[in-house]
Order: structure tokens, then sequence, then C-alpha cells
């Protein structure tokens, strides 16, 4: 049996619930509709009713089975299993400011975090009185449109950071719309999960030059240097290579690479006390009634 454990950050596990949850519930239609007796488990048809922890073993690997038969690709989730984080106005604007944020099911999660959610998220605008009864709720938007986000894909191609270049990505606002910043164009950028997260929760820095370009600093305010792109690849790389090995006079066969040590425990007194003499001759040879020493 294979056996797995693991840590994750409030949102992504609230994520991968709610990704066993759909999974679920598709076996159970799967059951339903190849009329498997109620009760038994839809992978192996054994009579026993499985455990919950059965289910989720029999979800987890319909979301493995569906991830590498239709691609990775995050896509937009069903409205039903997305992740809700209800997040105070004032601690969007300001993660310094004493407020709500926390998951639907009570999690807490940073301020940065639920910023970094919200910079391309379905939002939900909740107004309430000064007993937090909710007195109104507003339309359920996108804080980055459809249209504005195929426009941000199809000119970044990917996460933007230096040296990343993964072809699929959240919306950042370069100034978050939170904060007055606009959601157009030039105030979005793509970045990766693992990136985003670095801009709102690490410190690492994202602005916009003048000239158009994105400049990244590290924490601590160090600029981080572009990544020259991937040299492109020859249609014939084999003989590119075979060429430019004949053009230096580089003659490479099967046996270039093998090794002449055959698998020895390395004898560190006997590497010293050939290596030793001969850095000292290169520096200063040694007189033989002076014998080299080792401290």
């Amino acid at each position: 049996m294979v056996m797995i454990h693991g840590r994750l950050e409030p949102e992504i596990g609230a994520l991968v619930m709610q990704a066993l949850t759909a999974a679920r519930e598709a076996l159970y239609r799967r059951r339903q509709a190849t009329d498997v007796p109620g009760g038994t488990s839809v992978v192996d048809g054994s009579p026993e009713a499985p455990t919950m922890e059965q289910q989720q073993a029999d979800a987890l690997a319909l979301v493995a089975e569906t991830t590498l038969h239709h691609g990775i690709d995050p896509g937009a989730p069903g409205e039903r299993y997305q992740v809700v984080v209800h997040v105070d106005a004032d601690v969007l604007a300001d993660a310094d400011v004493p407020g709500q944020s926390v998951l639907d099911g009570g999690a807490r999660v940073p301020a940065g975090t639920s910023q970094r959610l919200a910079c391309d998220a379905s939002r939900v605008v909740m107004r309430h009185d000064s007993e937090g009864r909710t007195t109104e709720v507003g339309a359920r938007t996108r804080t980055i449109p459809p249209a504005l986000r195929r426009a941000l894909e199809h000119r970044d191609r990917g996460c933007r950071f230096p040296g990343c270049g993964l072809p699929f990505g959240q919306g950042h606002h370069i100034r978050h719309w939170a904060q007055g910043g606009p959601t157009t164009l030039s105030n979005l950028a793509m970045l990766c999960r693992r990136h985003h997260r670095a801009v709102h929760e690490e410190g690492y820095q994202l602005t916009r030059q003048p000239d158009g370009e994105l400049e990244f600093r590290r924490p601590d305010g160090r600029i981080l240097p572009g990544v020259p792109p991937h040299s492109e690849v020859p249609d014939d790389p084999v003989g590119a290579l075979q060429g430019r090995h004949e053009a230096e006079g580089l003659i490479v066969h099967a046996h270039t690479a093998t090794p002449g040590w055959l698998g020895e425990r390395l004898d560190g007194a006997y590497a010293v006390d050939v290596l030793h003499p001969l850095a000292c001759q290169a520096s200063s040879p040694v007189s033989p009634e002076s014998p080299a020493s080792l401290e």
C-alpha cells in the first residue's frame, strides 16, 4: 500500500477537500448509473460498505485519473466547489488592520493570503450593521472580467516571475484593487500560485516600469534579474551537437563518460598522502631533509 501524509496551507487544504467532495459525488452518480449495489465500492465492487477513508481514497484516485486524462489545467471551478473566504474590506486594503480573514469553514488565514486570493476571484460585497447583521448583499462579480483575463493570458503566456514561465497562473493586481488599483491590463500580471504567494506573503515586490517592463525585487529590496529566454532547439539536435564536437575536435563515444573508478570506498588517508605532497611541491618544494607534515 502507498501511504500519503501531508500538511497544506488552509486555502489549499480547503481546495483539496472540495475536490474530494466533488469526486465522491461523481463516484456516487457513477454507481447509480451503472446499478452498482448501494454500500459497495465502485472501484472493486466489494460487498462491504466502504468506510469514509475508502471513499476518500476512491475519490483521490478519480481526481488523479481525471487530471492525467484531461491535462493539468486549473480552469474555472464549479461554483459549488469554490473555496470561500470572508474578509473585511479594511483588511484587504491594509494587512496590518485588525479584522476578519477566515475561510468558510472557520479556519483563519493571514490577511496576505486573502489579498492574494482576492486578486483573481469572484467577489460578493456584503454590508453589515453595527451588530453584525447582514443588511445588503451585492451581485457576484469577477475581480478580473473574462474578456480581460483572456487578453492577459494572451499577452503574458504564463507566469512572469523570472525563470518560471509556467503556462498557467493567476491574475495579479500590481496595485491591489482594494487599495484603489484599476483592473486594467497595465495593472495586471500573470503569476503562478507559488510566485503569487511570494509576492503577497513572502516580501517579494513587483512594479511595472514606465517602459511597460516588470521589475521584481527580493524581500531585501535587491532587484531580481531577468532570465534570458531558452535557446531554440534545432530541428536535428543530435546532428547539431555532433557537428559542434567535430568543429572543436572532441571525440565522444559510448565509453567517454565511463569512470575508471571501480566503486571502492574512498581511502581518505591515502588521498591526503598523495595530494598533500603534490600541493606542497607546487607552492614550495619540500627537501628530503624536511619531510612534509600534516597538522
